[in-house]
């Protein structure tokens, strides 16, 4: 059997995190014999884990890349807390509407050096969150993964270090078809070493925890609700649809509402816009939850505004829910919606965002008609997983 090593940050509630768990749920314990390593044992969703595969011990080295430096450096972590400082300030050099990405990873990059390795040995090791340095230069593994969850053309990162780092690994794993398109185009050195492998759904469990009982403020508002479940941050967009809101408002659609399921760094920001364009009546950040589906079941729509994404986790849940969704047009769209079949792709804007939700809104038989098509689909995709046997 197989000895192979999956590593991820934490458990904190987010959709890298559920596709890890739908993955580890439906993983072929019977071929390998899985360790996963978490840098940190926090999170909601750890209670989420199933019996298999076995934890690692946490490692406080690892732990520390989420923590203030201040602590770090209260913790004895003196040459890790000085890197994390020097990363900031290597982040700062330019503009960037997303330094966070080269920050977090010059923060690996240069605490390498005072990072412990793994002393186990694997056949095979995954690194399911970016940035890989762990699995790329603290494992030894014959064979070792990548996963990329996102649409790298839209984001800043120092290019030159992330082609080193990818160069470590055998395979790369994309969530779609578009985020492998958008990652050739960045990295096209790397064209031979990448295979789309979709996020595993779980249908059975999806529809299951829908029908949970939850306090819904959903349940008891007769307007036209929207639901939106994703991270409060520039990627996902809910400043957008604070805007798209006060349009839809200015034109006279007071019975729509707006529930957001989700939290992050950008509460502060989205908060001012409600308060800014009074729409304290019309949209509703509900917070972090666990369990999301019973606020999808209890919407009519279900819109994603980002501004770039992979494959969004939630729009194919709320697919295989039978909701309808509206999702911004950003590049790779396509691979998520079929346009006007099993969805709707709009212009990427606040107006856009707004014209998509007022059609919706109107036409009640294309509603109904997206709805039937998501229902009538199969959403188990169990099958993607032979791919990732066939490299491992």
């Amino acid at each position: 059997m197989k000895k192979l090593l999956i590593t991820s940050f934490d458990m904190e509630v987010g959709g890298v995190e559920r596709s890890l768990i739908s993955m580890l749920t439906h993983f072929d314990y019977n071929r390998y014999d899985v360790d996963l390593m978490l840098c940190s044992h926090t999170g909601e969703f750890m209670e989420l884990l199933p019996e298999k595969p076995s934890l690692l011990k946490e490692n406080m080295s690892y732990k520390t890349f989420r923590m203030p430096v201040s602590q770090v450096l209260k913790q004895g972590k003196i040459p890790i807390g000085f890197s994390r400082l020097y990363a900031k300030y290597r982040a700062r050099v330019g503009e960037s509407s997303e330094k966070g990405y080269k920050q977090m990873q010059y923060m690996w990059k240069y605490a390498l050096p005072f990072l412990p390795k793994v002393e186990k040995k694997y056949d095979v090791a995954i690194s399911y969150l970016w940035p890989h340095y762990l699995v790329a230069e603290k494992v030894e593994a014959k064979t070792k993964i990548a996963w990329i969850h996102t649409d790298y053309s839209m984001v800043d990162t120092d290019v030159e270090m992330d082609i080193a780092l990818w160069k470590k690994f055998n395979h790369i794993i994309a969530v779609s078809e578009q985020c492998k398109q958008a990652f050739i185009r960045k990295y096209p050195s790397l064209n031979n070493k990448v295979t789309v492998i979709e996020n595993i759904t779980s249908p059975e469990l999806v529809r299951e925890q829908a029908k949970e009982n939850v306090q819904n403020p959903m349940d008891h508002d007769e307007r036209f609700k929207i639901i939106t479940v994703a991270r409060l941050s520039h990627a996902k967009g809910i400043d957008q649809a604070v805007q798209a809101m006060k349009l839809l408002i200015e034109r006279g659609y007071n019975d729509i509402v707006w529930y957001v399921v989700g939290y992050g760094g950008d509460e502060g920001l989205i908060r001012t816009l409600i308060k800014e364009y009074g729409l304290e009546e019309n949209f509703h950040l509900l917070g972090k939850k666990i369990n999301p589906y019973p606020f999808m079941e209890a919407a009519e729509l279900y819109v994603q505004p980002s501004r770039y994404e992979g494959k969004a986790v939630t729009v194919g849940e709320a697919q295989l829910l039978g909701k309808p969704v509206l999702i911004t047009n950003y590049p790779t769209a396509p691979s998520q919606v079929n346009d006007r079949i099993d969805g709707m792709i709009c212009e990427l804007s606040p107006e856009g965002i707004a014209n998509g939700i007022e059609e919706l809104r109107q036409d009640d038989s294309l509603r109904k008609q997206l709805e039937q098509n998501c229902t009538s689909q199969e959403y188990q995709n169990y099958n993607e997983l032979e791919k990732l046997y066939q490299m491992a």
